[in-house]
């Protein structure tokens, strides 16, 4: 980690403005989620909340929470790990949430509970992280974020590689004022441009051929 202030205070500020952040956070959208839950329970049959494992810092395997945006069982119909625009299999409240990135806030959880922070490489699953070499590897050195390097330059425009080496850059050099400037950044990209939700041919890139059968699961 660069920058004019050690690493380990930096690691310090890092871990406080997540606690913060994440407290603020959840405690102004308890009301909202309320609302997306009565939402979700009259559009579509199955749990409020999808939880499924995903890969950590130093790949450690964790359970992020968000909210159910596809139909329970989706892997095993239409595309199954894929997922495209238009996908039958996203209800109507989770287009609502994928379109304004609402489905990954109730992360908020994990970050309180310091397995991910607000601004990082997104968690991935097993079957992906297996296929790393040692350069994509090192996204695993920090913790998982809501938001990040990535998700600023294209979020789904970019195919997976290139998604990776904006992570792998962020890794070597993240810093407080980095990690700030990446979440105001994520506020113009998310709810002003709005784009990168999905690829621009529409099915967003998978990394590797997932494999063909796994748990019911929303993708």
């Amino acid at each position: 980690m660069k920058g004019s202030i050690g690493l380990p205070v930096q690691l310090i500020l890092k871990r406080l403005v997540d606690i913060l952040l994440s407290l603020i956070g959840l405690i102004l959208l308890i009301v909202p989620f309320a609302v997306i839950a009565l939402a979700m329970k009259l559009d579509s049959r199955g749990p409020v909340f999808f939880r499924q494992e995903r890969v950590g810092k130093d790949g450690r395997v964790f359970k992020p929470w968000k909210f159910r945006t596809m139909v329970v069982g989706a892997v095993k119909q239409g595309l199954g790990y894929n997922i495209a625009q238009g996908d039958p299999r996203i209800t109507k409240v989770g287009r609502f949430l994928r379109s304004w990135g609402v489905d990954e806030l109730p992360q908020l959880i994990n970050v309180l509970k310091g397995e991910m922070s607000i601004v990082g490489p997104r968690p991935t699953l097993k079957y992906q992280v297996e296929r790393y070499n040692d350069f994509q590897r090192k996204r695993l050195l920090v913790k998982p974020g809501i938001t990040g390097w990535a998700l600023i330059h294209g979020r789904n425009l970019l195919t997976w590689e290139e998604r990776i080496k904006y992570d792998v850059w962020y890794v070597d050099h993240r810093t407080i004022w980095l990690d700030l400037w990446v979440m105001l950044k994520t506020l113009w990209v998310v709810l002003i441009k709005r784009e990168g939700v999905y690829s621009s041919e529409g099915i967003n890139d998978p990394f590797v051929t997932p494999p063909q059968e796994g748990p019911p699961h929303d993708v």
